[in-house]
């Protein structure tokens, strides 16, 4: 691994007019780390890559890449390497001159440029296409020009900005671990906006959680999925989403449907209460909480079932065939380690 590419982002603020994109942004990234900046649309995680590319310039705050402060500092000077979503190729060059264009702009001697240019493109196995125009390439291949492009200029930071979104499912799967591999070989360090949180959730080492301009959770993806510290984070992240059921604590458990199930907070007295409930952590029994089945959406290997339970819709997911049917009443209940309590108010994770 290579010691360059460490990111520290300082109480970073981006302001248009009386808006704030950006409320104060601060994380640190170690060298050859994978990070993801996940949110929904609006939540300021492009902002973020933005600022820290030097194509916007932050209200106030700092950005240290190697210890070194480049907030002021001009794009070229950054040493970055950025993957736009749309690809940003020229349409009127090959592909090869598409990759070798940074090295030109960099006056980078003739003789270097073709060994360089086809040795990120071997990496990313478009080699063979050297000669074709971005326009006579599928979306996959115009994607792996772009990667290359970025490969070609040995960056200390790569940055990516939902590099995928363009393709179609099947490629997007197959991308994802290409990419991977691709910045486990380089040892760069990369961060990478997306708002498909099973790419961050596979593809970063840690992420940060992105909303309405805050970061509202840092760490890695399966501790962020195991332990989400707000009711906004749980309902973000999961698919399908946390289940998220107003109950009323008691004394080491909660009330739902008239029935008691034991949680693992165990603390005298008793309080209103949010349980979350993963659909993959609901199981089964006959004497559980009765429930009934409204909506079955079949996946081919297993389904999931959309209940209604006390009044309050639930989703869970089936593994088991036959499937029930619509208007079937099931038990249902949930083990104490897979209750997650959050408080009302607050929405903090108790």
């Amino acid at each position: 691994m290579s010691a360059r590419g460490q990111v520290q982002l300082d109480g970073i603020v981006k302001k248009h007019g009386a808006f704030a994109a950006l409320k104060g942004i601060d994380f640190e990234i170690k060298p050859g780390e994978f990070f993801a900046l996940l949110g929904p649309s609006g939540s300021g995680k492009s902002t973020t890559l933005r600022i820290l590319a030097g194509l916007d310039a932050p209200t106030s705050g700092r950005i240290l890449v190697d210890g070194e402060d480049v907030t002021g500092a001009d794009a070229r000077e950054r040493d970055v390497a950025m993957v736009f979503q749309s690809y940003a190729l020229y349409p009127h060059m090959t592909v090869f001159e598409n990759i070798a264009f940074p090295l030109e702009m960099a006056k980078r001697p003739k003789a270097e440029i073709g060994p360089a240019v086809r040795e990120a493109a071997a990496k990313v196995k478009i080699e063979h296409l050297l000669d074709r125009k971005p326009g006579q390439l599928s979306g996959g291949q115009q994607q792996r020009c772009a990667l290359a492009r970025a490969i070609v200029r040995k960056a200390r930071l790569f940055l990516l900005d939902e590099p995928l979104s363009n393709l179609d499912a099947k490629l997007r799967l197959e991308t994802r671990v290409e990419l991977k591999k691709l910045q486990r070989s380089l040892g760069v360090t990369a961060v990478y906006v997306t708002h498909d949180q099973e790419e961050a959730m596979t593809l970063a080492d840690r992420m940060a959680v992105f909303m309405e301009g805050e970061i509202r959770q840092i760490g890695r993806p399966a501790d962020v999925f195991a332990q989400p510290n707000s009711i906004e984070v749980a309902a973000f992240i999961g698919s399908p989403p946390m289940n998220l059921i107003p109950a009323r604590y008691q004394d080491g458990s909660v009330l739902i449907g008239g029935r008691r199930l034991p949680t693992m907070l165990q603390t005298h007295g008793e309080r209103d209460v949010v349980v979350g409930v993963r659909p993959s952590a609901v199981r089964f029994e006959a004497d559980g909480i009765p429930a009934t089945v409204e909506v079955v959406e079949n996946l081919g290997d297993a389904a999931i079932l959309d209940m209604s339970l006390a009044g309050t819709a639930l989703r869970a997911r089936y593994d088991r065939f036959p499937l029930p049917r619509e208007g079937d009443a099931m038990g249902v209940t949930v083990r104490p380690e897979d209750i997650h309590l959050f408080d009302p108010v607050s929405r903090r994770r108790l």
